[in-house]
């Protein structure tokens, strides 16, 4: 996250000096302080997201996929004008351990077109589908493979 901070300094900046790189790294120190002391953030984060860092990098790249994948589908169903939609709401519980875990499964669900993540309770989640043919295999979509993954040490 400190590096974080320090590069969005130097974007800001524009330009890169020793002044400014030396006034980046106070700056982005003292934020990096303060959101450890006051919003309760841990550098043991820092050392998780770098760790998993090629799992989360694949499980962008597979968002981005489902979304166009997703994209399509709905394209379809709007479209052809044979086929009435038949609207659901799906409930499903999840085997994720971590809420950092289920609620990247909520947004993921939410991104992708067609479903929405009405709510989530611990692992409880109600999800609202365009179609009912969206809400097959939700439970176990590639989103919960890859965080399952994700989870393991």
């Amino acid at each position: 996250m400190f590096i974080l901070f320090f590069l969005v300094w130097v974007i800001f900046n524009g330009q890169l000096t020793a002044e400014i790189a030396a006034f980046g790294i106070v700056i982005a120190g003292v934020m990096y302080l303060f959101l450890c002391k006051f919003l309760d953030y841990s550098p043991k984060y820092d050392l998780f997201l770098l760790k998993k860092s090629p799992l989360l990098i694949q499980y962008l790249f597979t968002l981005v996929i489902e979304i166009v994948k997703a994209n399509l589908a709905v394209f379809r169903l709007i479209y052809t004008a044979e086929y009435e939609l038949e609207p659901a709401i799906v409930h499903f519980q999840t085997d994720l351990h971590s809420t950092f875990a289920r609620v990247l499964l909520a947004n993921s669900i939410t991104l992708t077109p067609g479903t929405i993540t009405v709510s989530l309770k611990e692992d409880y989640f109600t999800v609202h589908c365009l179609d009912k043919e969206l809400a097959e295999g939700i439970s176990s979509s590639v989103f919960v493979q890859l965080l399952r993954k994700i989870e393991a040490d």
